[in-house]
């Protein structure tokens, strides 16, 4: 079912809602998988973000978007001289990925201490994203709700293991995915939810044994 966001878009700064508020929004959420604050920025545009993205304003947006600024931002304008003020060093690359959406941006971002995250994430108009790529592993995520990413071995079981913590919470599940790398390895659950996700969610969660890690990606 259409929602009104979906019909008329976001609140936001510049010319369209796929290359400004779709790009904020893929930044940003590019920030959160990291989960610190970002000294670096390597930022790939694929499709027609890599033809049009000076003209539109897409690079001023994504990296608005990995400071952490909202759709909505005045300051989105003057992203990039913002950016290196507070010593946040960006590159932009212009190459097709094999397959992805026309409006697709990877992003792999490093904190100061070394520590990395790659999102990769299209824009599929009206300032809705999809983020498809997490690291390694495919996912699919549209940003709009909390969500749970949770790597874990590639046993039987494991997702009976997390969807009865969530049960037992009384959370209600809207949406979940589930990539591996190959059979026997290591898998990635992503599951999005109604409402917010309690800390001690997370907790049970990551007391499991075959639980990699368990992050709470919010909202965006």
């Amino acid at each position: 079912m259409l929602q009104v966001f979906d019909i008329i878009g976001p609140i936001m700064i510049g010319p369209s809602s796929s290359h400004t508020a779709g790009a904020v929004r893929i930044g940003k959420y590019a920030r959160s998988v990291l989960g610190t604050t970002p000294v670096k920025a390597v930022i790939r545009f694929s499709g027609s973000f890599a033809k049009t993205y000076k003209g539109h304003g897409t690079d001023k947006a994504v990296i608005a978007g990995i400071l952490g600024m909202d759709t909505d931002d005045s300051r989105i304008r003057n992203s990039m001289e913002i950016a290196k003020e507070e010593g946040l060093d960006f590159t932009f690359i212009e190459e097709d990925i094999d397959g992805a959406h026309p409006n697709t941006a990877e992003i792999t971002l490093t904190d100061a201490n070394g520590k990395s995250a790659l999102i990769q994430g299209a824009s599929i108009g009206g300032g809705n994203i999809v983020v498809n790529k997490i690291n390694d592993t495919e996912v699919s995520i549209s940003g709009k709700s909390d969500t749970l990413v949770i790597p874990h071995d590639d046993i039987p079981g494991m997702i009976a293991v997390v969807t009865n913590i969530l049960a037992d919470k009384g959370v209600n599940v809207h949406g979940f995915s589930l990539g591996r790398d190959h059979k026997g390895g290591t898998a990635v659950m992503t599951i999005e939810i109604d409402g917010n996700f309690d800390e001690s969610i997370n907790e049970a969660i990551l007391a499991c044994p075959n639980i990699h890690a368990s992050t709470i990606l919010k909202a965006i």
